[in-house]
């Protein structure tokens, strides 16, 4: 999780040498107006909500990547679909050792599973004294105790994911509360109404409302879609362990 301080140390780098310079601002100085269209400078105005809500993104980003690395490796080289297919018609050829190299050249979540189970599955068929149902269960345990090693790994930092699609709408809002709060209160402090001025803060402090709301969409998509390929992979691997557990009941009737 040292991704997070991470992130919060070079969001605020960012708000403060980026954002902040000078540059963007009238005269030269971040005291001043943002330059007309000038987003840098507008994103600084925003306040000190705006490096955490950047940090949320930041941190967002970062395990989007490490997710898409890691569910991608779990996934193994080819098709899943296309790998379920050939081990399907090896397990209904008997073809048990080439099932194996398969797994073994397929280097996935759902190989490795599928491995697992046709070891048990060789045992078994080399297991005189055990009846043919508790075979069948000691197979299927296998398989749910492999499934149960590989699934951690898949899910693994989705939670923050699912956490920061939550609280980035929250943060946004937070520093859209603490701007207008500060809006009103310069203008009530001016002792004459300032339009000018009062829109000037109001848009400052929807900053935050804007990041906040962007950075939660982007989370809630990239953990729907991560969730969808886990759910592919785990049906997948429930429909190999019902293959195997099948087969062998077929074979052993």
């Amino acid at each position: 999780m040292a991704v997070i301080p991470v992130t919060l140390v070079a969001a605020t780098l960012v708000y403060v040498f980026v954002f902040g310079d000078g540059s963007n601002f009238v005269g030269g100085s971040n005291a001043n107006v943002p330059l007309p269209g000038n987003y840098f400078g507008i994103i600084y105005k925003g306040g000190v909500i705006v490096p955490i809500i950047i940090s949320l993104l930041l941190t967002v980003l970062a395990f989007a990547v490490e997710r898409y690395l890691a569910i991608s490796k779990a996934a193994g080289k080819g098709r899943v679909i296309n790998f379920m297919t050939s081990i399907n018609e090896m397990l209904n050829g008997g073809k048990i050792e080439d099932a194996k190299t398969a797994c073994n050249d397929q280097k996935g979540s759902v190989a490795n599973v599928i491995y697992s189970g046709l070891v048990k599955y060789q045992e078994m068929e080399k297991e005189k004294t055990l009846p043919k149902d508790q075979k069948i269960v000691s197979i299927q345990k296998e398989i749910e105790e492999a499934t149960s090693l590989e699934l951690p790994a898949l899910e693994q930092n989705l939670v923050v994911l699912s956490t920061i699609a939550s609280i980035a709408t929250l943060m946004g809002l937070l520093g859209t509360v603490i701007g207008m709060i500060k809006a009103f209160s310069a203008l009530a402090n001016a002792g004459a109404p300032d339009s000018v001025a009062l829109a000037a803060g109001i848009s400052e402090a929807l900053i935050n409302t804007a990041l906040g709301i962007g950075t939660s969409a982007l989370a809630i998509i990239f953990y729907n879609f991560f969730t969808t390929k886990i759910d592919k992979l785990t049906y997948s691997i429930d429909e190999a362990g019902f293959t195997i557990v099948n087969t062998y009941a077929a074979k052993n009737h």
